[in-house]
């Protein structure tokens, strides 16, 4: 009842316990006291408020009052609002205690509650600590229910979530090590002690104790698993209870197989209705517990393996071997072995944090088989197993005692799944120090809830030399949260002072504007006086640079900005070391539109730059060492070929796959050095033809696409023998 005080909810049970005498309506004064409220209100307080029209009325737990009182608890409760109109109410009770238009006839509507989200949740265990005082165990809990997927099903429900809390408190920070502790934990609290610290027992005449339950449910959920579904139809329920009874005395003694089903469903917990004449289980955490636990007291080893590779059915095979005895437990994780797929191997793997004894040989022979897989080395093999699965989330070490190349792939694995259990993983590597992991890191950002990863994982991370790419209105807020990052890449509609919001002034040192109609007057652009990068991309409103020539920036990317066909005021940015210009340039010459007084040191150009210019007038930036040509730039002529040939700085040539000629260029490009190719399908012979050209290349790096397939190494180290030659994956 809340007005002028708050009190908590009143049970139903209780309130229904104490009407007027005289009237056969409850007395709001009596509801105070049947809700035990710490503190005695002035006389007539609650009629005063309920008059008024000032009062919530919450009222819980119908399901618990017998069902021979509920129809007097209906009218109960009818007279009372009658009694009190204006008022909200809210009732509460299990979807199977009564009718969907039980009070119907009294203005209620009907509302079912969701499972708790994952904001809820972490909402739920932040407020729940700081209820109990226990701030310190706050953020295990919150990496516990992120890394393990079972556990933070269990915690959508408010009852579970509290109980989670609970136990880990208890136990000092730390849940039961193996899952089937914690879920038989779980199960005791909610089968029975919750209703027996209540005064509950015995509700319509039956108390089944936990073990009873058990041996009932775990034959529902067996025959679910089994049947490949989450559901069955009541019918079903009653006659797999009906065949169980009679090995369960105690409960054939206190009723029929309908009356055992009917107080499963209201009291259990475990077992729900969620529409009529249909029965399921409230978490699949407890279905597959269940179902593994009958399976191997049954002998069923080989229904388990013949499902080794279900991915439905690897919690249910995890549990088998939490359940097992020794000698069964070695018969399950041999045969998951000799299946001999990395994703079974692995699930053996995982299933020894929930066995409680292995034998020793075998123990060895599984964590052999997985060494293979587990931590992953490549960016190929962390690929492969994200595709296992997120179980294989609880299998990743690290950071410490992993190379570079293992962090970085054991954290593309995580960042792959994207899943919530991958954020523990993820934040174990945010102080490390190799840049490929850092910047795997910062890329994942988009999986993950933008605040949350923002906290816990971007404010951590070392920055130099990472861009951070902002892509979402959620993002923005978040980025402004953080300490100011000095390389940022915007992709959107924002205007320029949400861009400003995002960046330090004075340390801004690179930023990219992808997709913005709002970029417009560069000028604004002068707030950032310590600039050096600036990539515009598809910002469609721009139509002068003029404005950057007065700043200081080192590198510009002009990228198919339709509102600059003419690269209008590009000529005047002179202080570039650096230029990428990825749209036609007009005219018949370079020097005619680019920046011919920059001291520009590289020039990239892409998307038909060159198709009426080719190269002439390269030779107006004498500085130039690296040239960078894309595919779609227009075939070189000899013409071409001689600008780079005689170009007296150029020393790097980066050329996509399209631009080898077929015979080779027509004369030799002595000055090149360093030579990188993107290859297609098909430009081997091209190659070999080119290669003489480059006579005294001695890096050659030769990037290959996807559906291209290379000679071996050596057939290219012999092509370029003066030259240290790798070859690469495009995207790896």
């Amino acid at each position: 009842m809340a007005g002028d005080h708050q009190h908590g909810p009143c049970p139903l049970r209780a309130a229904a316990a104490h009407p007027d005498p005289r009237r056969g309506a409850p007395l709001p004064r009596r509801l105070l006291a049947s809700a035990d409220c710490p503190r005695t209100p002035p006389d007539g307080w609650a009629e005063r408020v309920l008059t008024a029209g000032r009062g919530l009325v919450m009222v819980d737990g119908l399901d618990e009052v017998p069902s021979a009182d509920r129809p007097r608890v209906r009218d109960w409760l009818l007279g009372l609002v009658r009694a009190f109109p204006g008022n909200r109410w809210l009732l509460t009770a299990r979807p199977t205690a009564v009718r969907a238009d039980w009070l119907a006839g009294g203005g209620f509507a009907e509302l079912s509650l969701s499972p708790m989200g994952r904001r809820t949740v972490g909402a739920f265990v932040r407020r729940w600590h700081a209820a109990a005082g226990a701030a310190e165990h706050e953020e295990q809990l919150l990496d516990a229910l992120r890394a393990k997927p079972d556990l933070s099903l269990l915690a959508t429900n408010p009852l579970m979530c509290g109980m989670i809390c609970a136990l880990h408190r208890a136990r000092r920070g730390y849940l039961p090590p193996r899952r089937k502790a914690l879920y038989d934990a779980a199960l005791q609290m909610i089968l029975t002690d919750r209703d027996r610290q209540r005064g509950m027992g015995g509700l319509d005449g039956i108390e089944l104790d936990t073990e009873d339950q058990t041996e009932l449910l775990q034959r529902l959920a067996y025959a679910l698993v089994l049947a490949g579904r989450t559901e069955m139809d009541e019918a079903t329920a009653l006659t797999l209870l009906e065949r169980a009874l009679p090995s369960v005395p105690d409960a054939a003694r206190q009723g029929d197989a309908p009356a055992i089903l009917r107080h499963l469903l209201l009291r259990s917990g475990v077992l729900r209705s969620p529409a009529p004449q249909v029965v399921d289980f409230a978490h699949r955490t407890f279905l597959d517990h269940l179902s593994a636990r009958y399976a191997v007291e049954e002998g069923h080893l080989d229904v388990l393996l013949g499902h080794a590779g279900d991915t439905q059915w690897e919690d249910v095979i995890r549990m088998a071997v939490a359940h097992a005895r020794t000698r069964e437990r070695t018969t399950l994780l041999r045969g998951l072995l000799a299946v001999d797929s990395p994703r079974v191997t692995l699930l053996a793997l995982a299933s020894l944090q929930d066995a409680s004894a292995v034998e020793q040989e075998v123990l060895e022979e599984v964590r052999g088989r997985a060494a293979s897989l587990i931590p992953p080395r490549t960016p190929q093999e962390a690929e492969e197993l994200a595709q296992a699965g997120p179980f294989v989330l609880e299998l990743l070490p690290g950071p410490r005692d992993l190379t570079d190349d293992e962090a970085h792939a054991v954290v593309t694995t995580a960042s792959r799944l994207g899943h919530e259990g991958s954020l523990p993983v993820l934040k174990r590597f945010r102080a490390h120090t190799s840049l490929d992991v850092r910047r795997q890191l910062v890329g994942t950002w988009r999986r993950f809830d933008a605040q949350e990863y923002a906290d816990e994982v971007l404010a951590h991370v070392g920055r130099e030399g990472l861009d951070l790419t902002v892509r979402s209105e959620e993002q923005v807020r978040a980025t402004r949260t953080m300490a100011p990052w000095p390389r940022v890449d915007l992709d959107g509609e924002y205007p320029l002072d949400t861009v400003m919001a995002c960046l330090d002034p004075e340390g801004a040192r690179n930023l990219t504007l992808r997709s913005n109609p709002y970029v417009t007057d560069l000028r604004e652009l002068h707030a950032l006086p310590s600039l050096e990068f600036l990539s515009l991309m598809y910002c469609s409103e721009v139509r002068d640079l003029a404005p950057l020539a007065e700043m200081r920036l080192q590198h510009l990317s002009v990228i198919k900005l339709p509102g600059l066909p003419t690269l209008t005021g590009l000529s005047r940015v002179t202080s570039l070391s650096s230029l990428s210009v990825i749209q036609p340039v007009p005219g018949d010459s370079l020097a005619a539109f680019l920046p011919v007084g920059a001291p520009l040191d590289q020039l990239i150009l892409g998307d038909g730059a060159t198709d009426t210019t080719g190269l002439a007038g390269l030779d107006a930036f004498p500085e130039l060492t690296w040239l960078n040509l894309s595919s779609d730039t227009a075939v070189l002529g000899p013409r071409d070929w001689e600008q780079v040939a005689r170009h007296p700085a150029l020393t790097r040539l980066s050329l996509g796959g399209r631009l080898l000629p077929p015979h080779g260029p027509s004369s030799e490009l002595p000055g090149i050095r360093l030579l990188s190719l993107h290859l297609e399908a098909g430009t081997d012979e091209h190659l070999s033809r080119f290669a003489p050209a480059v006579p005294h290349a001695d890096d050659v790096r030769l990037f290959f696409a996807e559906d291209a397939e290379p000679a071996t190494d050596e057939v290219y180290a012999g092509l370029f023998p003066q030259a240290e030659v790798t070859v690469h994956r495009w995207g790896r």
